[in-house]
C-alpha cells in the first residue's frame, strides 16, 4: 500500500484519531499509571511498567499490574520508605530477563533518584536540549547506575549515547509530556515540550514506517530514531508522537 506524500499526513492524523481514544487505554500498559492520581505514583508506575514494555502486549500489561499489586497502593511510598523485608517481596517477580533482582534495584535507584536527584521530572527536565529528550535519557541512565548495582541490570535501562533507541523510555515520555485531550496520555510533566519527544521505535512501527517512506535506514538504531523523528516533525513539528499510535494501530491491528 503507497500512501502518496501529499496524503500521507491526512491518512496519518485519521489513524491517530482511530487509535488515540479510551479505548486504547485498558490492554496498554499505559492502564498501570492510570490507576494512580498522585503525579509521582504516575511516574514510578508508568516508568516501572514501561520498563518491562518488550514482547506480548497483554503479557506486559498483566506484569505491569502485578508490579504494583506487590508494592501497594502507593508506589511512591513503596520506594520512599521501603526496608530490606518489604523488598524481599520482590522475590518471584519476572517478566523474560526482568527479574527480582533487577526490580529490587529499580526500587532503590528510585529511592536515590527522588532523595538526592529531585526526581524523575527533574533529571529530564534539566537534561533536555532544545530539540531533544535523548540527551536527559542519558543522564538518566547515569543518575540510575550511580549507586551499587548488578552489572546485569544496566541493559534494562537504555542509554541513546550507545545508539539505544530507549523504545520504552521514550514510550514513557510519551505518556508524561504528551496531553492528548482525549484522556490516554497522562500529561503530568509541564515544563517539557511535547515537540521533544521522539517516537518509541520498535521492529513494529519500524516496518511500517518504512511502508510508509517514513524512516530509510534498514537498523532500528539511534540513527533510525532521528530520521523517523525528522519525518514525523515535518508532518507535525509539535506533536510529532502523536503518530506513535498511527504507527502502533497500523501495525498491530491492521498488519500494515
Amino acid at each position: 500500500m503507497v500512501i502518496p506524500k501529499n496524503e500521507l499526513k491526512d491518512f496519518l492524523d485519521t489513524k491517530v484519531l482511530q487509535y488515540n481514544t479510551i479505548d486504547f487505554i485498558e490492554p496498554d500498559p499505559i492502564s498501570v499509571p492510570h490507576r494512580y492520581t498522585l503525579k509521582e505514583d504516575i511516574e514510578i508506575a508508568g516508568f516501572l511498567a514501561s520498563t518491562i514494555a518488550w514482547g506480548n502486549r497483554t503479557m506486559i500489561t498483566k506484569n505491569g499490574h502485578r508490579m504494583m499489586d506487590i508494592v501497594g497502593d502507593s508506589p511512591f511510598d513503596f520506594v520512599m520508605s521501603h526496608d530490606e523485608f518489604q523488598l524481599e517481596q520482590l522475590e518471584g517477580f519476572v517478566h523474560r530477563t526482568f527479574n527480582a533482582d533487577d526490580f529490587k534495584h529499580f526500587i532503590t535507584a528510585l529511592k536515590h533518584i527522588y532523595t538526592n536527584r529531585g526526581g524523575l521530572e527533574k533529571i529530564f527536565t534539566d537534561n533536555q536540549t532544545e530539540t531533544s529528550l535523548q540527551p536527559a535519557i542519558h543522564a538518566l541512565n547515569e543518575a540510575f547506575f550511580e549507586i551499587p548495582h548488578l552489572t546485569r541490570t544496566r541493559k534494562h535501562v537504555a542509554d541513546p549515547n550507545k545508539g539505544s533507541v530507549a523504545k520504552r523510555i521514550n514510550m514513557c515520555l510519551r505518556w508524561f509530556v504528551r496531553n492528548d485531550n482525549a484522556g490516554v496520555d497522562l500529561g503530568i510533566w509541564k515544563n517539557i515540550s511535547p515537540s521533544k519527544l521522539s517516537c518509541p521505535l520498535d521492529v513494529h512501527s519500524g516496518n511500517v514506517a518504512r511502508k510508509l517512506g517514513l524512516l530509510d535506514r534498514k537498523q532500528n538504531d539511534g540513527k533510525a530514531l532521528l530520521e523517523l523523528d525528522t519525518n514525523l516533525r515535518l508532518l507535525d513539528p509539535n506533536d510529532p508522537v502523536k503518530y506513535d499510535f498511527a504507527l502502533f494501530g497500523l501495525g498491530i491491528f491492521e498488519g500494515f
